[in-house]
């Protein structure tokens, strides 16, 4: 109410209670007079009210609001015109929520609106081609009950969306789909899933010419380095000056035939989701195993190589692929270590699963490269690799072992002050010791 319809509504009232007392002095019942002149302002004032409740629960859109006299009548034009505004508002929300979804109908890419809970709450065109979701009968449905692939289970509830997931399509095995997941407002759930079918055949053909052409040179190879290997063993049987070529070639193929291997074991990795034993290892016992052989393998270089393992946690999975992880961690602490550092083992577990950490006094690592270092062939160092004789691909099998037993690997490092590399596993790849 503004101040001058305020100021009209005092002198009205004024002016009814004069009347009632002039009527009053006349009659000679000032009280009946005011009585029923109050009564009858305040039964006009709820007929007025009336008529606002009735209009409001049976107007139609642009429905004009009754006629009404003085400060009544103000209040129903400015409801109405209130109504007016809000429809002008609504009318433009709606208009950019349509935009919106006629520009998300026509992306190639899924897109798909999620609750709290995982239902679904919309998808545009193509989902329905990717996903085979079906309007409406799908609508409020779980995703997790129209995409049983377990893996996007797994995604899903996990929570833990940095990384895209790849799976096959629901509807057609032949496309490959990549899933991204975004958490927006309240907890809610924005899933885009894009055909990346092309870019995964190309990624099969490169794997598959590494591992046809990683086998068919580990037969050549593996006659050169007999033939060498027989030369050397009769080394006084050959000229001298042949002697020092002979060692390095036998070196270099041996080089070779740990790419060769380090190579042919990724394509293994790579070919299935999951290792073929799930069976419990028992870790600590391993560890003491890979510890024996970094100290063999440190030799004269005096590392201090310590190991705490708890025995009460042990790892599902496959007890060969976890050994060569964990060994490429632990020998790598070996190899760019200093002489007499030291090299710190730890495995444990708690509420979270269960840890390897593989702590060094080495060199270090400068941040820049950190991301980078589970990249196949990568090398911070081209010279690190042929003074240690390294294949460049022991962090990218580590890699690998760890998504196959639905595991993490955390790196840290401080240049010149070594590094610690942790292998993190959910609770649900870890068995407790009876």
């Amino acid at each position: 109410m503004n101040k001058d319809w305020r100021g009209v509504v005092i002198r009205r009232l004024l002016l009814l209670i004069g009347a009632c007392l002039l009527v009053g002095l006349v009659t000679g019942h000032y009280a009946w007079a005011l009585v029923v002149g109050l009564g009858a302002y305040l039964g006009w004032t709820l007929a007025q009210l009336l008529r606002l409740y009735q209009w409001l629960k049976e107007h139609q859109p642009d429905e004009p609001p009754p006629d009404g006299y003085g400060l009544w009548g103000e209040v129903f034009d400015s409801i109405y015109h209130l109504q007016r505004r809000d429809q002008r508002v609504r009318g433009r929300l709606q208009a950019v929520i349509d935009r919106v979804q006629e520009s998300t109908a026509a992306l190639k890419d899924a897109v798909v609106m999620l609750d709290s809970d995982g239902n679904l709450d919309w998808w545009n065109r193509a989902a329905e081609t990717l996903l085979g979701l079906k309007t409406p009968q799908d609508s409020g449905q779980p995703v997790t009950n129209l995409i049983r692939h377990p893996r996007f289970k797994e995604y899903f509830e996990q929570g833990n969306y940095h990384e895209p997931l790849d799976l096959p399509s629901p509807v057609n095995d032949r496309l490959q789909l990549q899933f991204h997941i975004t958490q927006y407002g309240n907890s809610e759930h924005l899933m885009l899933v894009r055909d990346v079918t092309r870019l995964y055949q190309l990624e099969q053909m490169r794997k598959d010419f590494v591992a046809n052409v990683s086998h068919e040179l580990r037969t050549p190879l593996t006659v050169i380095a007999g033939y060498l290997e027989t030369l050397l063993d009769n080394v006084e049987d050959v000229n001298p000056r042949w002697t020092r070529a002979l060692q390095q070639m036998s070196q270099q193929g041996k080089r070779m035939q740990n790419l060769l291997n380090d190579l042919l074991l990724l394509a293994k990795l790579e070919a299935t989701d999951y290792p073929s034993d799930n069976q419990p290892v028992a870790v600590d016992l391993m560890l003491l195993q890979i510890k024996a052989d970094a100290i063999a393998l440190s030799g004269n270089r005096h590392h201090r190589i310590t190991l705490e393992a708890d025995h009460n946690y042990k790892l599902r999975g496959s007890e060969a692929e976890l050994r060569s992880a964990f060994s490429n961690l632990v020998f790598n602490a070996v190899k760019y270590t200093p002489d007499e550092g030291e090299i710190r083992i730890r495995w444990w577990g708690d509420d979270s699963g269960a840890h390897l950490a593989v702590q060094d006094s080495g060199i270090g690592i400068e941040a820049k490269h950190v991301p980078r270092l589970t990249e196949r062939f990568y090398r911070v160092d081209s010279s690190r690799n042929s003074s240690t004789g390294g294949t460049g691909l022991g962090l990218a099998i580590v890699k690998h072992v760890l998504i196959r037993h639905r595991g993490r690997l955390d790196i840290s490092s401080v240049l010149n002050h070594g590094s610690t590399f942790t292998c993190n596993f959910p609770a649900t790849q870890v068995a407790r010791r009876n």
